[in-house]
């Protein structure tokens, strides 16, 4: 952050997703079951997961890892939207709002890494059978789940230095509900095309690269499917592949509007309405569309549940 950021500004004002009263009330509600919602659906995942020893597969490994980063993702977001919900100055500090723009950052593209290395899983396991356990063994597992993090932290250190180096000095009333790097450009003082195109190229790397992967991925798998004689082989392949490709439509049908669009100066009134779309909606989904629809996974609830 230069020293004309330190000089000219201390803290931002956050509109919000809507300036009536009543909304807010409505708007809290909603929010918080949500919340609820996936906090309980996450963690109840991660909790059958480790404790179901039949469950200590690669897939269901990578699946634990992606409701921990939906637990994470959502608290990033969610408790200070609930907060400036119910209050009537909504500012959050210049500090408060980069560190929150980090985080947002690092667990967002730690999941886009995490669902392309969870596409591999499904090529592997399907396209070749024979050397699943040696291509995918815990140890290459764990340094895959370490590299989506590893991904993630580097865009997130790239696109959260680029936005907080454009001077902000003329206005600090951001027309949304969190500190997210294309509603604070539009508030420069200053050209913002070098951090513009610095996005642009992160999000090639982390959003456009893992699509590549998937559709590669899931190219080989319909594939390979579609040359089986057994249907209930098939359907097997497509009851766990189909969920995964729903989260991955959601999410980055969602996130590659907001992030590879350019014109961020532009304001449109779809932004934030896509942004509540991949920043709470879809961490509440993944754990029922991807987790808890699985055999294996509603068997070990019901396990433990007669337990």
């Amino acid at each position: 952050m230069g020293t004309k950021n330190q000089t000219y500004l201390t803290d931002f004002i956050l509109l919000g997703l809507s300036s009536d009263q009543h909304t807010q009330i409505l708007l809290f509600v909603l929010f918080l079951i949500t919340y609820l919602l996936t906090m309980l659906g996450n963690l109840l995942i991660m909790v059958l997961l480790h404790f179901d020893s039949r469950l200590h597969i690669p897939m269901y490994f990578f699946l634990k890892n992606l409701s921990f980063v939906d637990l994470c993702f959502s608290t990033v977001i969610v408790p200070q939207m609930l907060f400036h919900l119910l209050s009537i100055r909504k500012s959050i500090t210049f500090i408060r709002c980069s560190v929150q723009m980090f985080f947002f950052l690092l667990v967002g593209c730690t999941e886009s890494s995490l669902l392309a290395v969870m596409s591999y899983d499904r090529y592997v396991a399907v396209c070749k059978p024979l050397h699943y356990s040696t291509l995918m063994n815990q140890r290459i597992c764990i340094h895959l789940v370490l590299g989506s993090w590893a991904c993630g932290a580097l865009v997130s250190i790239v696109d959260t230095s680029f936005t907080l180096c454009v001077p902000y000095r003329e206005q600090n009333v951001i027309n949304h509900y969190f500190c997210e790097p294309p509603a604070l450009l539009k508030l420069a003082s200053e050209e913002t095309y070098k951090a513009e195109m610095a996005i642009f190229a992160m999000g090639v790397l982390i959003l456009l690269g893992p699509v590549s992967l998937i559709l590669f991925s899931y190219w080989n798998v319909i594939s390979t499917v579609m040359l089986m004689k057994s249907g209930e082989g098939r359907l097997k392949v497509f009851s766990t592949c189909g969920p995964h490709l729903i989260v991955v439509v959601l999410i980055y049908g969602s996130t590659i509007y907001t992030y590879m669009q350019p014109n961020t100066k532009k304001k449109n009134k779809w932004d934030k309405m896509v942004s509540v779309f991949y920043s709470v909606i879809t961490s509440m989904l993944n754990p029922f569309i991807y987790s808890l629809r699985n055999k294996d996974v509603k068997e070990a609830f019901k396990k433990v549940f007669r337990r």
